[in-house]
């Protein structure tokens, strides 16, 4: 058994960092030994580490020396690639001689993720097929080369991992996947024991680290669904997506072409008329929907609850009437799906139905060719779950760039469900676990880069507060002043697509010299390569460019933010999160508003300084940063970059750094 002392801890993370390349980080040995400490005392850890730590090797080198396994959760895709094909190959290399040190890793990703064989070889008996038997249009030939490459997998030893397939589309993908409630089983398939997803379980039963994602987590700890081997201990890295990522995997939703759809599947595979009571049920449903006005639904109307138990009823009942499987039969893939797909959509009508004060529910208009109106449920809050059914039985150790909101750990610690007055002071000894007590500890390692004087926060106080009507005239003139005298280089990342279109044809027309690109234009990571290919080029777009978009170098030196994203007054969820608040005593607006605000500027203003020889400028185009009173919790959420209010001082500024 390796041993996880602090000097251990250093020794091996300074071997690995040497044969790496690197330079030793006071942060990321900071880091490294918390970890660790956390891991063998089971206290939880809240630890912010500034981009350029090197966070993910402070914790996997604490985490391969623990005792037992441990689980990495990721919130995007970038990183989990990251981990596997860069930093867990090299890493392994590095301190792979150590005979005490169990160096076996392994992916685990929920089961859609992964081709189906099965579907592939034998297909759907009432579904499949259609898409080859006519002559091929793209859909059909998009199915084909997934199956060819799924076949090549499988021949191959490799993993059929859906990221690893050739480019297609979700409907596509499911024409070759299957979903855990779909899946005959590894006993009852033919194809069990070449199954893709079967393989990665069984690797990750066998390996001290296991890679997954927060989704997959809050699964497998929070819904109860067993779907990662046992584990002793958690890291989840860009911990500041974990609500949402969790409310999302906690949520369902509901259409009337749903519940049409599962019947007509179920009317092939059961004999009497339950199958048509729930068709009725789907047209019920449709009419009740069509009654109500988009957004949340605060009092469920008599029309929509009967609606509801209507279709819950019908697919309980529809459930029941499938034929019972018989010992030594063959399994049968349309029965096992359709079920499945009842079985779903009985699952949802059922919570849906219940009307619990726990939940919120709203009517989502998706446009006509998406499937038109839909129902959709999600949790008011989930910090309650996340402390019961994972804080409770793991060890946890919370990490990411963006931790301290308004200065202080508390706001995130509450959001996951811990206390402040759980918090250990980082000189005391630990009190170990009381009965229903979550210790936790918080550690800020602070940032290899000098951000007062690599960086600049330039506050457009002069500007009127932003409108409902997008952009007005004196924003459109700020924008393209910086710009030009960055001379392009400018991600800018805005609060709606409206905005970003209207800015991207302001400078398109005023400084065609300049290349202007937007999202939408194309795909994200070809935009993202045309960005750092060219510094005289804008990029702008919207939610997805605020987190994650890696430009380090002179390709961005200034980062445009149009207005402070608070959620829209219309989001269901967010406007009764921040209503339950108020009730509750606390202050709904900063507890929910300005925290999702303060966020997504410290993860917008984060994409500027990439690097030690980065430098530039965070341009807020709204005045209310330095104005209003939430605007001192803001700041104090963002990197400590000099601050300005002065126009001619920026501009001056990046002048300079174009003409560098």
């Amino acid at each position: 058994m390796p041993e996880a002392s602090p000097s251990r801890v250093r020794e091996v993370l300074a071997e690995a960092v040497s044969a790496l390349g690197g330079v030793e980080r006071p942060g990321q040995v900071a880091m490294a030994e918390a970890v660790g400490q956390a891991l063998e005392e089971q206290e939880h850890l809240l630890v912010q580490a500034g981009t350029g730590t090197g966070k993910s090797l402070g914790y996997l080198v604490p985490s391969l020396l623990h005792r037992d396994r441990v689980v990495v959760a990721t919130a995007t895709l970038a990183l989990q690639h990251q981990l596997v094909e860069r930093d867990l190959p090299r890493l392994m290399d590095a301190i792979g001689h150590h005979r005490d040190i169990d160096t076996s890793y392994a992916v685990l990703k929920g089961r859609s993720n992964y081709a189906c064989l099965h579907r592939i070889r034998e297909g759907v008996p009432d579904e499949q097929g259609v898409l080859v038997e006519a002559p091929l249009g793209e859909l059909g030939k998009q199915v084909v080369e997934l199956r060819e490459w799924a076949e090549d997998e499988a021949k191959r030893g490799l993993s059929g991992e859906r990221d690893n397939a050739p480019r297609h589309t979700e409907r596509v993908w499911r024409q070759v996947s299957v979903s855990a409630r779909e899946c005959l089983g590894k006993a009852k398939c033919a194809f069990g024991e070449e199954c893709f997803a079967e393989q990665a379980k069984e690797k990750a039963a066998q390996s001290q680290l296991v890679i997954t994602n927060h989704s997959l987590l809050a699964i497998d700890a929070i819904e109860g669904i067993p779907m990662i081997p046992e584990y002793d201990a958690v890291v989840i890295d860009e911990a500041h997506e974990l609500v949402a990522r969790v409310t999302q995997a906690a949520s369902s939703e509901l259409a009337p072409g749903d519940v049409e759809r599962a019947g007509r599947r179920a009317a092939r595979q059961v004999d009497g008329r339950e199958a048509d009571e729930l068709l009725d049920a789907a047209e019920a449903l449709s009419d009740a929907i069509a009654e109500l006005h988009p957004g949340r639904i605060e009092r469920m109307p008599v029309e929509l609850a009967d609606a509801l138990a209507l279709v819950r009823d019908a697919a309980r009942a529809c459930v029941s009437a499938f034929p019972k499987e018989k010992s030594g039969d063959d399994a049968d893939a349309g029965k096992t799906q359709a079920k499945a797909m009842v079985g779903d959509v009985l699952a949802v009508a059922e919570r849906m139905a219940a009307d619990l004060d726990s939940d919120v529910l709203w009517r989502n208009d998706r446009l006509p060719q998406h499937g038109g109106p839909q129902l959709c449920l999600a949790p008011l809050q989930v910090w309650g779950q996340i402390r019961d059914k994972l804080l409770a039985d793991k060890t946890v150790v919370f990490t990411s760039a963006t931790l301290m909101l308004g200065g202080d750990f508390g706001v995130v610690a509450s959001s996951v469900g811990l206390k402040p007055t759980e918090r250990v002071a980082d000189e005391a000894e630990s009190p170990g676990r009381g009965e229903g007590v979550q210790p936790w500890r918080g550690l800020d390692v602070g940032s290899p880069f000098d951000y007062a004087k690599q960086g600049m926060l330039y506050v457009a106080r002069h500007l009127p507060p932003p409108g409902r009507d997008g952009l007005v005239k004196a924003q459109l003139d700020e924008i393209v002043e910086l710009i030009d005298a960055a001379d392009g280089r400018t991600l800018g990342l805005f609060s709606s697509k409206r905005a970003a279109e209207a800015a991207a044809e302001e400078v398109r027309t005023r400084l065609p010299h300049l290349t202007c690109l937007a999202q939408g234009d194309a795909q994200l990571p070809e935009l993202a390569k045309q960005f750092v290919a060219d510094p005289h080029t804008v990029l702008f777009g919207t939610l997805s460019l605020w987190q994650g978009l890696d430009v380090p170098g002179d390709t961005c030196t200034l980062v445009l933010i149009d207005r402070i994203p608070f959620p829209r007054p219309d989001d269901p969820l967010m406007s009764a999160r921040q209503k339950a608040a108020d009730r509750a005593g606390a202050n709904g607006f900063m507890s929910v508003a300005a925290t999702h605000a303060a966020l997504l500027m410290a993860q917008g203003a984060g994409r500027l300084i990439r690097t030690s020889s980065d430098r530039g400028v965070v341009a807020v185009l709204d005045p209310r940063l330095a104005t209003a009173r939430y605007g001192g919790f803001l700041r104090a959420s963002l990197p400590p970059m000099w601050p300005t209010v002065d126009p001619q001082m920026v501009r001056g500024a990046l002048k300079r750094l174009a003409g560098s």
